[in-house]
């Protein structure tokens, strides 16, 4: 580990990593700011132009957007009380409240610098429990990868969705798109209707910039007419060094909001939206004065920004370690791992290692450049909130859609899927559909199908499947999790209805 540490410094000296570090972050935030586009449409976007650059590169400026994007949302969140990404929701609460007394710049100071601080905490967590934790994915062989699958399904179709049965029915219909194609073990070619370049299955990066962006650039283009009342933005004196001193008095909410986000964001699927929420949730009830919450205080904008932030680097721990992607940003960076050869797993810290921590390490400075970039850009920021128009912005990113779907294998067919999807997943919006579980369901298809076949073998060698998939001690563990996952909203509605006859 100490040798990869020592040659991602050295590579992060190199002028175009720093550069693609300071554009992917200032990028990112720029994006973020804007209410409509998010961090998983700009990283799907800009996935396949990473395609032609070596692969430290191409995960440093997608790790500089992704950091700079969740961070990003706060701008609008406080300025005109619409998150610019869903991560931002709960900065809304007090945000907003802030800038209405007149503390605009206060707010964006405080949101910048608990973003930073819970970004470095999180990265610490990325650190030093992902080594770990693909060494015992080591332990892993078909039935575990099955049980893994299952769970992170079950896990995402519960989180995303308002209902669990459209949850799981998105995830369902992922699954079905994965098997599109040759089958991974007997070679059978399915569902392809003659089509040749069906064989290979659905690309997955047309997919994830179908699923992610078309749907948003229709909603943009619905949302044209809508008008913002943008607070004013100035500057005040001594505002940085009066937030942080103040900050820095409560380092246990600074802390526990990182702790929470961190955790939410290895939970596959919860995503910052989630982290954020909890966060500010914990917040209140730990606070001597929750009646002030919601009202303009820093310490409702600290913890959900400090959580949202540290959710980025918890979000990818599962990504590296299992190949399953902690939120919606994350899978599509899991699209690029693979666009470059690189399998997640142990390899990842071993045979790619100094790519991998060359990528995690610049995390660490992407966090560092939120501060003087999101202070310093601030009043900018604000205008451009309310300056570019939908007319130019729309049109943008179909045409980088177009070419990023296209780009990939120079094939006209992607870009047909790329639009195929964008309108599924736009229809299936309406319909009250999230794209996370059928996305997902379309990562994990392949590992799933290849699980169970090989453990259905396995078993059938062995004379017996109960053995294979329900003695091993991982996959107990995993059917459990899997289990306690799917029923927790029917769980959790029983107590909720519990507390309210105990009420009466």
């Amino acid at each position: 580990m100490g040798t990869h540490l020592l040659q991602a410094l050295g590579n992060l000296t190199h002028p175009l990593n720093i550069l693609f570090m300071i554009v992917g972050v200032g990028a990112g935030i720029v994006v973020g700011a804007l209410p409509g586009l998010t961090a998983t449409m700009a990283i799907a976007l800009l996935v396949p132009f990473t395609f032609t650059m070596p692969a430290v590169h191409g995960l440093v400026l997608l790790g500089g957007i992704y950091c700079g994007a969740i961070y990003g949302g706060c701008f609008s969140a406080i300025l005109i009380n619409t998150p610019g990404t869903p991560s931002a929701i709960a900065t809304t609460f007090d945000g907003y409240p802030m800038a209405k007394k007149g503390d605009a710049y206060r707010a964006i100071v405080t949101a910048t610098i608990s973003s930073v601080i819970g970004g470095l905490i999180g990265v610490a967590f990325l650190l030093f429990l992902s080594p770990p934790l693909s060494k015992a994915s080591l332990k892993f062989g078909p039935p575990e990868f099955f049980w893994l699958t299952a769970f992170g399904l079950t896990i995402i179709a519960t989180l995303s969705s308002k209902s669990i049965l459209k949850g799981l029915i998105g995830g369902a219909f992922g699954l079905l798109i994965s098997s599109i194609g040759i089958a991974p073990i007997e070679g059978s070619v399915r569902f392809t209707f003659g089509i040749v370049s069906l064989q290979d299955g659905i690309g997955l990066i047309p997919a994830l910039i179908g699923f992610f962006c078309i749907p948003e650039v229709l909603a943009m283009i619905g949302r044209r007419h809508q008008q913002y009342s943008i607070i004013p933005y100035r500057k005040q004196r001594k505002v940085v060094l009066g937030v942080l001193l103040k900050l820095l008095k409560k380092p246990f909410l600074l802390l526990r909001s990182a702790v929470i986000g961190t955790i939410v964001g290895i939970i596959p699927g919860a995503g910052g939206n989630i982290a954020s929420m909890v966060s500010y949730n914990e917040a209140v009830r730990a606070s001597k004065y929750p009646d002030k919450y919601g009202r303009g205080i820093i310490e409702g904008v600290a913890a959900a920004e400090t959580a949202n932030n540290a959710e980025v680097s918890g979000s990818l721990i599962p990504l590296l370690t299992l190949g399953i992607p902690g939120a919606p940003p994350a899978a599509v960076l899991l699209g690029a791992l693979l666009l470059h050869g690189m399998r997640p797993g142990p390899e990842l810290f071993t045979y790619h290692g100094s790519v991998t921590y060359t990528f995690i390490v610049s995390l660490i400075f992407a966090n560092l450049l939120m501060l003087p970039m999101g202070i310093f850009s601030g009043k900018m920021i604000s205008k451009i909130i309310t300056t570019i128009p939908i007319a130019f912005l729309a049109p943008f990113v179909v045409f980088l859609s177009v070419i990023g779907s296209y780009a990939i294998n120079n094939n006209m067919f992607d870009v047909y899927v790329m639009i195929f999807f964008g309108l599924v997943g736009y229809i299936g919006r309406k319909a009250g559909f999230d794209a996370g579980p059928i996305v997902l369901g379309i990562i994990l298809g392949k590992i799933c199908e290849q699980g169970l076949v090989q453990s259905i073998l396995m078993g059938k060698a062995a004379g017996s499947l109960f053995e294979v998939f329900f003695t091993r001690p991982i996959s107990l563990i995993l059917i459990l999790l899997t289990i306690v996952s799917a029923a927790w909203p029917y769980i959790r509605k029983l107590i909720a209805g519990t507390k309210r006859y105990a009420k009466r």
